[in-house]
């Protein structure tokens, strides 16, 4: 198994910025396509973006605001997020997908604990 740890979530004003990392162990990390999804107070887990095979994929909702990227000799994941909207506010969990295309939470058998994003206007 794969075990997940994300950090770098904070509070940060509307048009700030962070970066999330998500750190891996327990399998070759770079052997598997990995992605960011985010769940708000009283709302489904989403998602945000995932690193695939050939690229990477995002949310409408994100798109031209937030980076994923990766370091495989670091085994870690991360999401560089600007611009950010206090509608980002949420906690965000990175995952490690198996199936599919990568933007459903069923691709995932992998998930971290997550890390609060909050924005505040």
């Amino acid at each position: 198994q794969v075990q997940l740890l994300e950090f770098g979530g904070g509070l940060v004003q509307a048009g700030g910025f962070l970066r999330l990392s998500c750190a891996a162990s327990g399998r070759t990390f770079g052997r598997y396509r990995m992605g960011w999804f985010r769940q708000a107070p009283g709302k489904e887990r989403e998602f945000v973006a995932a690193f695939v095979w050939i690229g990477s994929r995002y949310a409408d909702s994100v798109k031209g605001r937030f980076t994923i990227s990766r370091e495989n000799s670091k085994n870690t994941l991360y999401l560089q997020m600007n611009s950010l909207k206090p509608e980002d506010t949420a906690v965000y969990y990175c995952g490690a997908c198996v199936q599919g295309s990568c933007d459903t939470q069923n691709d995932y058998d992998e998930w971290g604990q997550g890390t609060q994003v909050t924005v505040s206007s």
